[in-house]
Order: structure tokens, then sequence, then C-alpha cells
């Protein structure tokens, strides 16, 4: 999902920026999932563009290497939670917390012209439950390949993605342990490999000098993954979407190096 960018100072983007970021999300409980869930918050939010220490656009901490074609830095993701009780499948299970992801994540800028950007990113991260004291749920690989369009009043970006996590994210998602199996529901031990792909759109536009309002869409597909024979998977396809508003009331005089 793309982030606010505020407007930008003399020179360039602002070195830093903060507001408040409002949106509403709605998803599938988990790729394969029949039930929705939905959340809607208020959070604030912050921008600052050094030349190493980086919080931009999902990416926040040390910029280990940046040069014209590479940049690796940290990375985050994530996945809103699901009660059992709301998703038929998972009826009597443990729940589905909110899932955080971190980890580093390596950018391969393709190529450039005038307002657009092809690049290639490859994020690997650590899952947790933050629902659970931060239990780890295990690891994610979603490589990507992104096409960027930076303007002055919009801003979009377009990508497609394979999901893949080792087997305990799977489990999470897909396993059924034999003290939860039922008759409509038998037991199920997850495999590692592909969860889904993904195809995803994000548009922002800048409504005033502190206001941006954002949208994203999501599509995805469990053609081809690891764990379609799971009985918790009820549906092969599903859409995540949200919109949301920004406000950056306060932002440096200096601007950014980059």
């Amino acid at each position: 999902m793309l982030l606010p960018n505020g407007v930008k100072a003399a020179g360039g983007p602002p070195l830093w920026e903060a507001g408040l970021l409002g949106f509403s999300a709605s998803q599938n409980a988990y790729p394969g999932a029949s039930e929705r869930t939905q959340k809607t918050l208020v959070l604030p939010w912050l921008i600052y563009r050094g030349p190493f220490l980086r919080a931009d656009r999902g990416s926040v901490g040390l910029r280990a290497v940046r040069t014209p074609e590479f940049e690796l830095d940290l990375g985050f993701a994530a996945a809103l939670g699901a009660s059992s009780e709301k998703v038929q499948a998972r009826s009597g299970m443990p729940d589905l917390g909110l899932l955080l992801e971190a980890g580093p994540k390596l950018r391969w800028n393709l190529a450039e012209q005038g307002a657009l950007r092809w690049r290639a990113d490859l994020p690997l991260r650590a899952v947790f439950d933050a629902s659970d004291s931060m239990k780890m749920r295990g690891w994610s690989l979603e490589p990507a390949l992104q096409l960027e369009h930076r303007g002055e009043t919009w801003m979009s970006s377009w990508s497609v993605a394979a999901l893949l996590g080792n087997r305990r994210l799977a489990d999470t998602f897909y396993g059924v342990a034999p003290v939860y199996a039922t008759v409509e529901r038998p037991a199920y031990e997850a495999r590692a490999g592909l969860i889904a792909w993904r195809a995803n759109l994000a548009v922002s536009r800048a409504l005033a000098k502190d206001w941006r309002v954002f949208g994203f869409t999501r599509l995805e597909s469990l053609g081809g993954a690891a764990n379609r024979a799971s009985p918790l998977v009820q549906r092969h396809s599903g859409v995540s979407f949200g919109i949301g508003l920004s406000w950056s009331g306060w932002r440096s005089d200096q601007s950014a190096a980059d």
C-alpha cells in the first residue's frame, strides 16, 4: 500500500514528515478463506528520509546498501487477524491473530523513464503474532515485480507477486492438528511452498497542502498453492481493498538528500 508522501519542500521532499493516517480495509480472513475481516484505524505516522536511516513507504531502519541499481533495507508488512468464531472452517480452532512481518528487503531498480519506474523487490520477513505476545509464526518470502508512477499530484503502483511461506507459517493458516479434527475437517499437516499469487494496485492523490487520499486493491489466487488440499481452503481466489486519508501537519524545512 502507498503511504502518504506529503508536499515537497524546495529542492526535493522534506527530510521528515509527521501526521495522522486513517484507513479502512477489508480482506479475506486468510488466503483461501470464505469469510472476510474488516478494520478501521486512525494512527500517527512518520516519514524520515535520511541518507542511512529511513522510514518511508513500508521500509524502516538502516539502509545498508544503496546504488543506482540496488537498495537493501528493512521492510515491514501486516495482515489483519480473524476470530475463529467468525470463520466457519476454523470453528473451535485458535484465532488468527494480527500478524506483523519484518525483515530485509532487496530492491533492484530495473529501469526508469520520466515518472515511470520498473523495479523488482525481494523481501524476506519473519512473521510474528501481535495477539499472542509476538510469538513467531514462521517466515515469508514475497518476490514482486512493480511498475510505479510518481507525479506531482497522483502516484500509483502496479505489481505482481508470489507469496511463499515455510512450513510453520503455512501451518498457521492451513494446518489442522488431530485435536481439532472433525468429520467435516480432517487432520491436515501443512507444507512449505507457495501460499498465493498476488496482483496489487495502489493509488494516492494530493488533495491540498496537507491532505492526501489513497486506496488499494489486491487480487489473490491459490492456483498451484502448496496447501490447496487443506480443509481450511474454501475458495481459490479472493480480493482485498481499502481506502484512507492522511494529514501531514508537520514537516522539516530541510530537504532530503535523495
